[in-house]
């Protein structure tokens, strides 16, 4: 009998071994429920990191605020979703980021709602309205401050936090104005409670513009690189996914709770395949423009000026 023993221990040996062998990520994604923040999730259900031989530990937080204070503690190795400018800001102070990939190019995803009995029918009707985006530094914050600009008018930005606290503070009337991303108030717009006043796609100076950034610390980057490159091959290979197996719909629809036919409708009209690129950073020269415009860095910077702050760890092939 012990050398069946021997054999049922060799065999544990050969099937744990891989798993023993995998190395550890802490990843920190931005918002539950959005179609952008899905693709770590379904590179965990479709055993892509495992793959990769990877073991990604990963959590949802309330926004790109506290995924960036998650990767400044040394918390989380990656922080998925945040705002370029609001990075840009906190490099031009000495932070030791690195961003490692591109999440979000363009701006086709968010959009700005007021009550149906409000009266707001666009922005025009916003000045001196109170109007939502989700946290300072944020793409939401980016988009809200264009597109006052493109309005013209004086309204009042107020930081709201998620999209479920945003809409809460809309519906009793503490906002005029609230910011959300699909699938997050289509049920909403549907049944006739709110209306749409603007959204990011009004914006088309942004089309080619990369708003959201994936990012690490500088001493992450040195010591876990190549874990930090398989990872973002993986989620590469997530993002081709979702869009060629329908799959990925199901998946989704049951993440945010919705029917398979509206997440359908949320990637397809709300986040077009190349808005994920994570290849290259796109419109930089614009992004720096606005981050003195918008008071994110004190002095006008150079892209030679910001050249440390990217590390692109995996290009895919084009």
């Amino acid at each position: 009998m012990r050398w069946l023993s021997a054999i049922a221990v060799s065999s544990l040996a050969l099937f744990v071994a891989p798993l023993a062998h995998a190395q550890s990520l802490k990843v920190a994604v931005s918002q539950r429920g959005f179609w952008d923040s899905s693709f770590v999730e379904f590179a965990q259900r479709e055993g892509f990191f495992k793959d990769e031989k990877l073991d990604v530990e990963f959590f949802y937080t309330d926004g790109g605020a506290a995924t960036l204070a998650a990767v400044m503690s040394g918390s989380v190795d990656v922080g998925m979703s945040n705002g370029l400018l609001g990075v840009i800001g906190r490099y031009s102070k000495g932070a030791p980021l690195r961003v490692i990939s591109a999440e979000m190019t363009g701006a086709t995803d968010a959009f700005w709602y007021a009550r149906t009995d409000s009266g707001i029918k666009s922005l025009k009707d916003a000045d001196g309205k109170s109007i939502a985006f989700s946290s300072p530094g944020s793409s939401t914050n980016l988009m809200l401050l264009a597109l006052l600009k493109r309005a013209g008018v004086n309204g009042k930005p107020v930081a709201t936090g998620g999209t479920p606290a945003t809409f809460t503070q809309v519906m009793t009337k503490q906002i005029d104005i609230g910011w959300s991303v699909p699938p997050f108030g289509l049920r909403e717009i549907a049944e006739g409670k709110i209306a749409i006043v603007a959204r990011g796609s009004d914006l088309p100076e942004f089309t080619n513009q990369t708003i959201r950034v994936n990012l690490a610390t500088a001493e992450t980057v040195a010591a876990k690189r190549d874990a930090l490159t398989r990872y973002m091959k993986a989620y590469a290979r997530a993002i081709d996914w979702a869009y060629q197996n329908p799959k990925a719909l199901e998946h989704y629809a049951e993440i945010a709770k919705v029917s398979v036919d509206t997440a359908r409708h949320v990637r397809d009209e709300f986040y077009p395949k190349a808005t994920m690129q994570v290849g290259e950073i796109k419109g930089l020269d614009l992004a720096l423009k606005d981050a003195v415009t918008y008071r994110y860095i004190a002095q006008p910077m150079t892209p030679k000026d910001v050249e440390g702050l990217f590390d692109i760890l995996y290009k895919p092939a084009k």
